[in-house]
């Protein structure tokens, strides 16, 4: 992650501490406000932590006897604060926003998707991929998660559209839980983020999920963790800007 960076070591550490603390995100105008550094520069680097945030492999979450949330939602920057030409229509609720897919284990660990669209074909290898089959799947009413959740050990859903969110222990108030966390970061600190980055962002907001302080992980624990990742995560600035579903 260091790698041919003019920027002195002790900057880059600091960056990761504030980073790895901050629960809803730190700015790279905020950064380059606290380092010195220019805007441009805090802007990579905090791409370049945020790619060191992604876990070198990705191991089914779940298991025999666990019970996983999944639900989707939709992310983006308030609308008043976006230049007229990239508001969304009135009438289009969703038409500026982007599609994200999270995986929530109880007790656990997260891992967010960004997707094109909320489809069962798109969303289905996701699942499938990233949930242990002999896990319980806790979703909403969506229809195609009525076929999905045949695959697993179990499936229970809430209907939200009629009204109801908790039956006994079949909720999805943890995934509910995890993008209130994720919305109040973009919205009051990033304000907007494109659809090239939003991976990362997804990433950095994971990490702290899967390392926080519920887990006994504290914030000096967490930036060590960051920095035993940061091996081969090497981004360049023709991949920074990189769409997600290009």
């Amino acid at each position: 992650m260091f790698e041919r960076s003019k920027v002195p070591l002790h900057k880059w550490l600091l960056a990761t501490y504030l980073i790895s603390s901050s629960k809803m995100g730190y700015s790279a105008h905020q950064l380059h406000r606290t380092l010195g550094v220019t805007y441009k520069t805090a802007w990579f680097m905090v791409h370049r932590i945020r790619e060191a945030m992604n876990p070198t492999s990705k191991t089914p979450i779940g298991g025999a006897g666990k019970t996983v949330e999944a639900d989707e939602t939709y992310v983006g920057g308030k609308e008043a604060n976006k230049h007229r030409n990239k508001r969304a229509a009135k009438m289009d609720v969703f038409g500026a926003k982007e599609a994200v897919l999270t995986l929530v284990e109880r007790d656990g660990q997260a891992r967010s998707f960004h997707v094109a669209n909320v489809t069962a074909k798109t969303l289905r290898p996701l699942v499938t991929q990233n949930v242990h089959r002999s896990s319980d799947l806790m979703t909403d009413g969506a229809r195609f998660y009525r076929y999905l959740g045949r695959e697993f050990a179990s499936h229970e859903a809430v209907d939200h559209s009629d009204g109801e969110y908790v039956r006994g222990s079949a909720h999805s108030n943890t995934v509910e839980n995890f993008f209130s966390i994720l919305k109040r970061g973009i919205n009051g600190t990033f304000i907007h983020v494109s659809e090239a980055h939003l991976a990362r962002y997804l990433a950095e907001f994971d990490f702290r999920y899967n390392h926080r302080s519920g887990l006994g992980i504290e914030d000096t624990e967490r930036t060590n963790e960051l920095l035993r990742n940061v091996a081969g995560k090497r981004l360049t600035y023709r991949r920074s800007g990189e769409a997600a579903n290009a």
